[in-house]
C-alpha cells in the first residue's frame, strides 16, 4: 500500500509559508529558482554558528566539533547521491560555480581534434562552463537539438553526433524550463560505449525524485542544496579514479586527498550543515510514512517515491486546468499518460498576455511565480520564446490543491479583464 502523504504537516515544518499577501496566504510557486527551508535547516545554521564556528583541522574543541559535523555532511549527502564513497562529494558555492572549476580542469585533459557535446535543453550553467572550456582548449562543441512539441533531446540527433572523438557529454536530468525527463540513462550508456565521460545536471530532479549515481553510471553530478530545501550551498558528487585523476586548481598547503583537493579556500560551513539537515529533513519525512526504516537511503527513496505521487496529482491538476484557457500553451510533456517523463515545473505562454504582465497579476495576489528564460537559454531560444519567455510555476510537495486552484481562479480574472 503506498504511504499516506499529509501535506498540512509539512507545511508547518516551513515557517516561510505562513506569509500572507494582499490579505492571502503566500502561494510559493517559485521552486525551481530556490525552495523554502523547514525549520531544522534555520536551526542547523544557526546552530553551527551558535557552537562550532570554526575551521578545520584544529587541536581544539570547536574545530574539531567542526570537523564531525563536515564528515556527516559529507556521508549524508552521498547517501542522498546514492555514492558509495563518502569523499566523492564536493561541496561549493553552487552548481555553476562548480562547473565552471571543473570545466577548467577537464578542459586541461582535451587536445586539438577532440569533441564535447552539450544539449539545447538544459540550463546555460551546463553549456557555457564547457563552450567556454572547449574554446580554450581549441576543441569542437557540438549540440544535442531539443524537439518542440514536448521539449525531449533528440536521440537520433545525439546518436548522429557521437563518435570516437567525444570526450563529454553534458546533459540535465530535467529541465528546469519545461520540467521534461531527459533519456540521460540512455545517453550515459552510450556516451561510455563512445569513450566519453558524462555530467549530469541533476539540479532539478533533486526535489523531486531520488537520485542514483551507482545505478546511473555517470561520471559527475551536480546538485544544489537550495532547490532541495538547504540553503545556498552546490554539491559535485564524481567518481574517485575520476576526481583523483583529473588536475585540481588549489593552493600548495591544500591536502591532495578526497574531497579536499576540490574544496578550495575555506567552504561555507554553516551551508553545509543547512544541506545535512535537509537531507535528514527528507529521510525523516520517508521514516514518518514508514517508521520501519532505519536506513537513511532507504528512508529517502521512500520519501521521494510519495513525493512524486503528490506532486503528480498537483501537476495533472495545473495542468488540465491550463489546458482550459484559450490562447495558452504549456510546453514540455502534457498528456498524463506521460507525466512520469516530467517533473512538476510547469511552463507556459499565453497568445495575448505577455510572461511579465502575467507574473505581475499573479505577484500582486500573492502568487510567486518567475517569468523569463530561468537561464534555460539554449531552450528558450530554441523554442523561438526569445525575448519574452515564459512563465514558470514549479510545484514542490509543501504545496496544495487549493493553490494550484487559487493560480487557475487569478488567470480566469486575469484573461476576463477584471
Amino acid at each position: 500500500m503506498a504511504a499516506p502523504f499529509h501535506v498540512e504537516q509539512v507545511r508547518r515544518q516551513f515557517p516561510a509559508l505562513r506569509q500572507t499577501v494582499a490579505g492571502h496566504q503566500a502561494v510559493f510557486f517559485d521552486g525551481p529558482a530556490g525552495t523554502q527551508v523547514p525549520q531544522r535547516v534555520v536551526d542547523a545554521v544557526g546552530g553551527y554558528l551558535l557552537d562550532h564556528n570554526a575551521n578545520r583541522g584544529g587541536l581544539f574543541a570547536t574545530s574539531r566539533q567542526s570537523d564531525q559535523l563536515l564528515d556527516a555532511a559529507h556521508r549524508a549527502m552521498a547517501d542522498f547521491v546514492g555514492a558509495e564513497d563518502d569523499d566523492g562529494v564536493v561541496f561549493g558555492p553552487n552548481m555553476t560555480s562548480l562547473a565552471f572549476q571543473l570545466s577548467r580542469s577537464l578542459a586541461r585533459t582535451w587536445r586539438s581534434g577532440d569533441e564535447i557535446l552539450v544539449s539545447r535543453s538544459g540550463h546555460d550553467a551546463n553549456v557555457t562552463p564547457w563552450v567556454l572550456a572547449a574554446e580554450d582548449a581549441g576543441v569542437a562543441v557540438r549540440h544535442i537539438e531539443v524537439r518542440p512539441d514536448d521539449c525531449t533531446l533528440d536521440l537520433d540527433d545525439f546518436r548522429s553526433q557521437l563518435s570516437s572523438r567525444t570526450r563529454l557529454v553534458a546533459i540535465a536530468c530535467a529541465s528546469n524550463l519545461s520540467g521534461t525527463i531527459q533519456p540521460f540513462r540512455e545517453i550515459t550508456a552510450a556516451a561510455h560505449d563512445a569513450g566519453a565521460l558524462v555530467f549530469l545536471d541533476a539540479v532539478q530532479w533533486a526535489p523531486h525524485r531520488l537520485i542514483d549515481v551507482t545505478a546511473w553510471k555517470c561520471d559527475l553530478l551536480a546538485c544544489s542544496a537550495y532547490k532541495f530545501f538547504g540553503p545556498h550551498v552546490g554539491v559535485l558528487w564524481g567518481r574517485r579514479e575520476l576526481l583523483e585523476r583529473l588536475p585540481a586548481y588549489k593552493v600548495r598547503p591544500a591536502t591532495e586527498e578526497l574531497p579536499g583537493r576540490w574544496m578550495t579556500g575555506t567552504q561555507n560551513h554553516e551551508g553545509i550543515a543547512g544541506a545535512m539537515a535537509a537531507v535528514e529533513y527528507l529521510a525523516d519525512l520517508g521514516r514518518t510514512m514508514m517508521p520501519a526504516l532505519s536506513d537513511r537511503r532507504q528512508a529517502l527513496r521512500a520519501a521521494l517515491k510519495t513525493i512524486a505521487r503528490h506532486e503528480r496529482q498537483l501537476c495533472q491538476r495545473l495542468i488540465e486546468g491550463l489546458q482550459a484557457f484559450d490562447g495558452l500553451r504549456v510546453w514540455g510533456i502534457t498528456y498524463s499518460e506521460r507525466f512520469d517523463q516530467r517533473v512538476p515545473t510547469v511552463s507556459f505562454t499565453h497568445a495575448a498576455q505577455s510572461p511579465e504582465r502575467i507574473a505581475k497579476f499573479l505577484g500582486h495576489h500573492g502568487v510567486f511565480v518567475w517569468h523569463g528564460n530561468f537561464y534555460a537559454l539554449p531552450l528558450s531560444e530554441a523554442l523561438g520564446l526569445e525575448p519574452e519567455g515564459l512563465i514558470r510555476v514549479g510545484l514542490v510537495h509543501y504545496n496544495t490543491a487549493a493553490e494550484v486552484d487559487r493560480l487557475l481562479e487569478l488567470l480566469g480574472e486575469l484573461q476576463a479583464g477584471r
